[in-house]
């Protein structure tokens, strides 16, 4: 059975993504593929079991016949850290994920590893991406985002350096139109001239990263006040409306299809929400809105969330998922595919999976 091992040098660079739409890919092209995430920093708690937060909306994109908790098999709690770390619990965790990944292998043409939210992850569990891609004999791809012209080659060339023997390729991540040629033209045949394979290059579109208002919605746990709510809308930027109401209006004019976080009293900047492109309202402190401004957004059919936290609060918990490209709804999910399809060589990544 061939495996790929997909890691990253930081989070949110795409690795999720890039497992399910190479995972779609290779099934329609008749493989059957496993999925697993043999180390994780994410729990989450299903069915009273732990699991890596991600791993039910993987089950569903790529209808693995599996649970939660047997895709990850070790998913690193504060408590078993804890115990780790004091000598109370010392335990070899890689048989553990050799193990889920032969239970897996069954019936699989392809199995994706996805690695932890950085190449520096996993070490302290005795669970380093490279070691464990050796025990599993994988191929390793690295996800690498954009940041800027330096920090991209220093992130390939430091991806190069901790993988010195098992690099298969690079696929550099949410490069943005103005920097697309420099990198095509100049960054990639230099990386090859380095001896890194540069697998594919894929443009920045930030409606991959834009969170729906159902997620938004889910994330707080936030009730809606308005019964005109579209919760595929997809939300751009998140605004945070704690300034007077003209440079509120004047910030908001900028930036289309956002959400404007505020408080429940701030009248003012509700309404200055509202006049610009704003895909849904976050009232914090469950303080209500006035009926006025209740049935201004009716008319304009842009949702108010009501959520318990305050201001601060809110913007945290929303920062920890923005910036994730998910895949959930079909249209991101099609148009990242696409992406795929158009900019990495897929040819030369089954030759590196052919090769191990």
């Amino acid at each position: 059975m061939k495996s790929l091992y997909i890691t990253s040098v930081e989070k949110y660079s795409g690795k999720t993504a890039l497992c399910l739409a190479l995972g779609k890919l290779y099934q329609e092209k008749g493989f059957n593929v496993g999925y697993l995430k043999p180390f994780s920093l994410r729990p989450w708690r299903v069915n009273n079991k732990i699991a890596d937060e991600d791993a039910s909306f993987v089950i569903d994109i790529l209808g693995i016949n599996a649970k939660p908790w047997e895709i990850a098999p070790v998913v690193v709690t504060r408590e078993m850290l804890r115990d780790h770390l004091t000598g109370k619990e010392k335990v070899d965790y890689m048989p553990r994920v050799l193990e889920a990944a032969k239970q897996l292998e069954k019936k699989k043409d392809l199995l994706l590893l996805e690695g932890g939210g950085s190449l520096r992850e996993g070490y302290v569990m005795n669970l380093p991406t490279p070691e464990v891609a050796k025990e599993l004999g994988s191929a390793i791809l690295v996800v690498v985002k954009y940041c800027e012209d330096a920090c991209l080659l220093d992130d390939v060339l430091a991806a190069k350096f901790r993988l010195p023997d098992s690099l298969s390729g690079v696929v550099i991540n949410r490069v943005p139109q103005h920097a697309l040629s420099f990198v095509n033209d100049i960054v990639v045949p230099y990386l090859e001239k380095e001896g890194v394979p540069i697998l594919g290059v894929l443009p920045e579109d930030r409606e991959l990263a834009a969170l729906s208002v159902g997620e938004i919605i889910e994330a707080l746990d936030a009730k809606v006040l308005t019964s005109c709510v579209d919760e595929e809308a997809l939300v751009e930027a998140l605004m945070v409306g704690a300034m007077t109401e003209d440079s509120a209006l004047r910030r908001f004019r900028k930036q289309p299809n956002k959400a404007v976080i505020t408080g429940g009293d701030r009248t003012d900047i509700q309404l200055a929400a509202m006049e610009t492109s704003t895909n849904c309202l976050i009232l914090t402190g469950n303080l209500h809105p006035n009926n006025l401004i209740i049935k201004q957004a009716e008319d304009m059919c842009v949702p108010i969330l009501l959520v318990p936290g305050n201001t601060m609060e809110t913007v945290e918990t929303l920062d920890r998922i923005f910036g994730k490209t998910r895949l959930g709804l079909k249209v991101k999910l099609e148009k990242f595919l696409g992406y795929v399809k158009e900019n990495i060589d897929l040819n030369r990544l089954d030759k590196a999976l052919e090769n191990k």
